[in-house]
């Protein structure tokens, strides 16, 4: 892969972040002006409500290099993403958030590895100085978790700040599917890959786009994408309450044989406790089989991860 021929593409999801774009695409250029690779810019407007998509016309006007995707509404990060993706040219195609967390000045070794023969180039956030917080307990608490119920191991720490080459991104392209986890993706489709540590810097501006709810809803992606643990969950717990109907019953019957039926309690309460254990049990099962039902109603409609409103070069 000759440098003369190697052209880089940057994929940046963008939401509202009129009070950042300048600064982020001032720091881009003080890091990618002076490589001697080919560089495009995709800016993917996930249906942004502010000065977001004014400001990033300004920019291609002064950046030939830019390439404007604008979504028709927002669909969220993981499928702006994926339409940056979709769309990027070049040998090399990076990715990164545009609030300024993830350091550009890392770009260079990160094209440096890919020319080393790596296909992915995994970014996993070092924060051990910072502070204890809920956001960082819940996303060690989840990366246990998917790592437990799933065949596919996933980078504690891993961020959507990664370098791929050619190769894997038609691999995550052939990937249609709808809920979208591409953390687990690029680690699904098993190319040989490198982890690069880095510190994550303070917001430049402004504020986290992901709310609880939708940290919520990417883990239920994750996890009912990438695992039927839910299902064999349900499953044993059917077994164990066979078995323990079963001592129940050689227990009653221990009675009737020995004749000191006498002796048997009325047992409503007893009875009521099974009952609402058993309830509870075929409730959960449920909801996990609805789940997966759903999830399956959503994938054989086929409708499209995000729609394009308008490309601008």
């Amino acid at each position: 892969m000759s440098v003369d021929r190697v052209l880089v593409s940057l994929v940046l999801p963008v939401y509202n972040e009129a009070e950042v774009l300048e600064q982020t695409h001032a720091r881009l250029r003080a890091v990618i002006d002076p490589l001697p690779e080919r560089f495009l810019i995709y800016y993917v407007d996930d249906g942004s409500q502010d000065e977001t998509p004014h400001i990033l016309r300004r920019l291609a006007q002064e950046d030939p290099r830019i390439r404007i995707l604008t979504l028709s509404r927002n669909f969220g990060h993981q499928a702006a993403l994926t339409a940056g993706l979709d769309h990027a040219e070049g040998e090399i195609v990076i990715s990164l958030d545009a609030d300024g967390q993830h350091p550009p000045e890392l770009i260079p070794e990160m094209i440096a590895l890919i020319r080393q023969g790596y296909d992915i180039v995994q970014t996993q956030r070092v924060d051990v100085e910072q502070p204890l917080s809920f956001k960082r307990w819940s996303s060690a608490l989840f990366y246990r978790l998917i790592n437990v119920l799933s065949g596919t191991p996933i980078l504690p720490g891993a961020a959507d700040f990664r370098a791929l080459s050619r190769q894997a991104v038609e691999a995550l392209k052939s990937m249609p599917e709808y809920h979208r986890f591409l953390r687990g993706m690029v680690a699904w489709i098993g190319y040989r890959t490198v982890i690069l540590p880095y510190r994550p810097q303070e917001r430049l501006a402004g504020r986290s786009k992901y709310s609880l709810r939708k940290m919520l809803r990417l883990a239920m992606d994750a996890i009912f994408s990438f695992s039927l643990a839910p299902l064999y969950l349900g499953l044993s717990l059917g077994i164990v309450l066979l078995f323990l109907a079963l001592l129940e019953m050689i227990y009653v019957l221990s009675f009737w044989i020995s004749g000191n039926t006498s002796r048997l309690a009325p047992g409503w309460s007893s009875l009521m406790f099974v009952i609402l254990i058993v309830g509870g049990m075929l409730m959960v099962l449920l909801s996990f089989i609805g789940l997966y039902v759903g999830y399956i109603f959503q994938e054989v409609k086929r409708r499209p991860v995000y729609l394009l409103r308008k490309e601008t070069e």
